[in-house]
C-alpha cells in the first residue's frame, strides 16, 4: 500500500503511448496513516483528487523542487 505525507510528490506516468507524466505535490492526505486519497496541486496549478495506482509513485525527497 502506497503511504504519503504533505508535501511529498508524486509522478504519475503516461498510461499510453505519448502519453506525458504529470508532477505534482500532495497537498492533503484524505486515508489513514498516509494511505490514499491524496489532493494533488499539479505543475500546471489544477489540483485534483486522486486514488494512486501502479503508474504512479511517490517521492518522500522535500528538497525536491522541479515539480
Amino acid at each position: 500500500m502506497m503511504h504519503a505525507a504533505v508535501g511529498d510528490r508524486i509522478l504519475v506516468h503516461g498510461r499510453t503511448v505519448g502519453a506525458a507524466e504529470q508532477r505534482g505535490e500532495i497537498v492533503e492526505v484524505r486515508g489513514e496513516n498516509g494511505g490514499p486519497p491524496y489532493l494533488v496541486r499539479f505543475a500546471d496549478g489544477h489540483e485534483g483528487l486522486i486514488f494512486p495506482g501502479s503508474d504512479c509513485e511517490v517521492s518522500h525527497d522535500k528538497q525536491e523542487n522541479n515539480a
